[in-house]
């Protein structure tokens, strides 16, 4: 990892405000010189997250002299912690009001020590494809079972809702919402069969569409045709990269997390807590992340992820899961049956140790 010094004169910081204004939220970002006109109230955060992303492509820069903005500045964004420490990350982070969104190149420590923050992954951020001249012939469907580069796909998503999205959204619009991302085409429309919504126990739940819309995630669809038609409003979202089939494998995982199956009637806080432990498990038998990440995945205080962490242990699905206050990360063990399904699966992907 690179930290600021060596190449102190390059700034990777950007900052965009939303100010009240007549006729709508109007976005000020000191780096451009004209202002947008007037936003829909509905889609001013995901204009400012689009904002942030297009600066972010433009002023794009070699890996190795990324460094560490947050230390350049003395560490002042977040409270005292051991010191810069793993690679340089791209950092979104939120003031309390809302009003404020900055983007800036940040080291693992300082980005996790630092509140209303989350990593933005790489997959979000990369440039847009040429369209093809023409449909090419895809070969045949290979049958290279779903596994480590789904996972990967599906955890950088659940890392960028949890910013994108209100604190405290519901398990069932985050678990809607990843499905939605994952399967939108370049237009920013995902079209979501009724069996999906039917084994996802979510087909005619009305409710989580309407908190999706009133986020200005999405706009809210028309529930009667089949298959649902839903139209987002998410601007950085639609700048994911080229491999829409590999994006579906990917929401395909995310319906059966492999390791931690649960049976569809299950609570759906429990599955989505489920989805983010597995997210974040590997081939090992012990698995750690700070418990603010995972709360914050799961849209939930640390005292009520803790509280589904024992009932995922309670129904079998972990052996067992531990907190340590003082470096506040959890560590959790997958209980022996998961454990076989997840050595399986990497015995069946080439290339995956076990």
């Amino acid at each position: 990892m690179r930290l600021a010094g060596a190449h102190a004169a390059v700034r990777r910081i950007w900052t965009v405000e939303l100010r009240a204004r007549a006729g709508g939220p109007s976005l000020v970002c000191p780096h451009c010189v004209a202002r947008t006109r007037p936003l829909k109230a509905a889609s001013a955060r995901s204009a400012a997250l689009a904002h942030l992303a297009c600066h972010a492509r433009t002023d794009a820069l070699p890996g190795h002299l990324r460094t560490c903005q947050c230390r350049a500045r003395g560490c002042s964004w977040h409270p005292r912690h051991r010191g810069c420490d793993g690679p340089v990350l791209l950092a979104l982070t939120r003031d309390r009001t809302g009003r404020v969104w900055r983007l800036a190149d940040t080291c693992a420590a300082c980005a996790a020590a630092t509140s209303s923050t989350a990593v933005v992954p790489d997959t979000l951020l990369g440039p847009r494809p040429p369209r093809p001249a023409a449909r090419t012939t895809r070969p045949a469907c290979s049958a290279r079972p779903l596994g480590p580069a789904e996972r990967t796909r599906v955890r950088e998503m659940l890392t960028y809702l949890a910013t994108a999205l209100p604190r405290f959204t519901s398990p069932a619009a985050r678990l809607l919402a990843l499905q939605c991302a994952l399967r939108c085409d370049t237009h920013g429309q995902a079209r979501l069969p009724a069996g999906l919504l039917h084994g996802m126990r979510l087909r005619g739940h009305r409710e989580m569409w309407e908190e999706l819309a009133q986020a200005g995630w999405l706009v809210l669809p028309d529930l009667r045709p089949t298959p649902v038609t839903v139209q987002l409003l998410d601007a950085t979202v639609l700048g994911q990269p080229a491999g829409r089939r590999a994006r579906h494998r990917a929401a395909h995982w995310a319906l059966r997390p492999a390791p931690l199956l649960l049976p569809p009637a299950a609570p759906l806080a429990l599955r989505l807590t489920a989805l983010v432990l597995a997210a974040h498990s590997s081939a090992h038998t012990e698995h750690g992340t700070d418990m603010d990440v995972l709360a914050r995945l799961c849209g939930h205080s640390p005292q009520q992820t803790g509280e589904l962490f024992d009932r995922l242990v309670a129904t079998l699905t972990l052996k067992a899961w531990s907190h340590n206050r003082e470096t506040d990360e959890v560590v959790w063990q997958l209980a022996p049956a998961m454990e076989a399904t997840q050595s399986l699966t990497a015995l069946q992907t080439p290339g995956t140790a076990v």
